[in-house]
């Protein structure tokens, strides 16, 4: 009898290791080293500009979609540049879901001026992975999913359904990406409450996080005067008054740099503008006709508007001092994107107690050992704009601390222990947003009560 107990008590035990080992918690922790591969995996896919291989890229995400048992669903707004949108289902449907955005593509890359081969994803000694796209932003949709494995792992189960989209093009403006989706019925039909985009590297401990973004207006302007010969001396020629102009952009340009460096401004906040190219000259089999004044000159411009700023001003400006009738000149914009969204409104997400996803990113941060610096302006374009113009809150959130900012240089890389940490913070952001139940008016006065 007293051997049957004990029979009955080891099989007992072991049937409780088995259930243990077999339970999600118990497989909550991977190997680090299966985790680190599928994100060189991802890095390994050539997907840079003009020719992504948007397809290899495609077939990789929903092969990781389906080990995870993800919803999914390709859309094409332009032929031959997929979008992949994940659905992790919360059980209440009826509730603002979350949507986790981020893109497949990367910018071209000089191969020789790499120390390692660019979609080669190179793991050092040090333990930095070397590849485009380890940070713009390859890591971030990896940390999304590997999140997700992780939550699965441990349990738990959504209230908000999660959404993650896996945008083409965003490097070449997101038109036939996150632009097309973001104004799309099946973008409509997500009820999306928050979206949380890319940001970047910080170079010390603090995060950081951005609220909105400079809107670019490429610009472009022309002057035109009487040609003449190359020696003779006369008033309003077209290259005189351009060159008026580019002094002039010059001198605002010093003014807003100023800004920056002497501490009273940060990047995003000032007015950028940076010459892309100049157009002028007769061409000649040898190069240019060296005794011809051109009767045309152009000069083209990068201007970044943060939504804090003036347009009205600057486009006073531009009319008076850069571009004035009185000197024959012209300007036109290659682009100009809106500083307010489509309700008139400014387009920024609000980083106090109106909102409560920044209340809530900033709590699980913290809570899985992470710091945020002050939120910034983020100081180029992100797909976020599209999102933020459809009067939505969008978070640009990158999690790589103490890493030099990388994105669209040679020799861009992630450390993997910074990768891994990431995947820990957007488990705790993510299992945040996911829990969250906002309380109305009319319900935190029956609590008070």
């Amino acid at each position: 009898m007293e051997l049957s107990c004990r029979a009955i008590v080891y099989c007992c035990y072991f049937a409780c290791l088995l259930l243990f080992i077999s339970s999600p918690k118990a497989t909550a922790e991977e190997d680090p080293s299966s985790v680190v591969s599928r994100f060189q995996q991802y890095l390994q896919i050539n997907t840079a500009q003009p020719s992504p291989h948007y397809t290899q890229a495609a077939d990789f995400i929903l092969s990781q979609a389906q080990s995870l048992s993800l919803e999914t669903q390709t859309l094409e707004f332009a032929q031959g540049k997929p979008l992949i949108l994940l659905k992790w289902p919360g059980s209440n449907p009826d509730l603002p879901s979350i949507l986790l955005n981020s893109h497949t593509d990367v910018v071209p890359v000089e191969q020789e001026k790499w120390s390692h081969h660019p979609f080669g994803a190179h793991l050092d000694r040090l333990g930095n992975i070397y590849a485009r796209g380890s940070q713009d932003m390859k890591c971030v949709g990896m940390q999304y999913l590997e999140a997700i494995r992780k939550l699965k792992a441990s349990g738990f189960k959504p209230l908000r359904s999660v959404y993650l989209s896996f945008v083409p093009d965003e490097e070449i403006g997101g038109h036939d990406g996150a632009e097309k989706f973001a104004d799309s019925d099946v973008f409509k039909n997500l009820n999306v409450g928050i979206v949380v985009d890319e940001g970047l590297a910080s170079p010390n401990e603090n995060y950081r996080t951005f609220y909105a973004e400079r809107c670019p207006w490429w610009l472009v302007i022309k002057a035109t005067g009487q040609p003449g010969h190359g020696a003779k001396l006369y008033d309003n020629t077209a290259m005189e008054n351009l060159l008026k102009s580019i002094e002039s952009v010059r001198r605002f340009r010093a003014s807003q740099f100023d800004l920056v460096k002497a501490g009273l401004k940060a990047e995003g906040e000032v007015v950028s503008v940076n010459m892309a190219f100049l157009k002028a000259g007769t061409p000649s089999p040898t190069g240019f006709v060296m005794n011809l004044q051109p009767s045309e000159a152009e000069a083209g411009f990068d201007v970044r508007v943060p939504p804090t700023a003036d347009p009205e001003s600057l486009e006073r400006r531009i009319t008076e001092e850069w571009a004035p009738a009185s000197r024959n000149m012209t300007f036109q914009f290659k682009q100009k994107v809106s500083v307010h969204d489509n309700f008139g409104k400014p387009v920024l997400t609000a980083t106090d107690s109106s909102n409560p996803w920044w209340a809530l990113l900033e709590e699980a941060v913290r809570k899985a050992g992470g710091k945020l610096g002050r939120p910034e302006i983020f100081p180029a374009s992100t797909d976020a704009r599209y999102f933020r113009q459809q009067g939505l809150p969008a978070i640009g959130f990158s999690p790589m601390a103490n890493t030099p900012i990388l994105l669209h240089d040679h020799n861009e890389f992630l450390n993997q222990d910074e990768y891994l940490k990431g995947i820990d913070i957007y488990v705790s952001i993510i299992k945040a947003y996911a829990s969250y139940v906002e309380h109305t008016r009319e319900e935190g006065s029956r609590d008070e009560l």
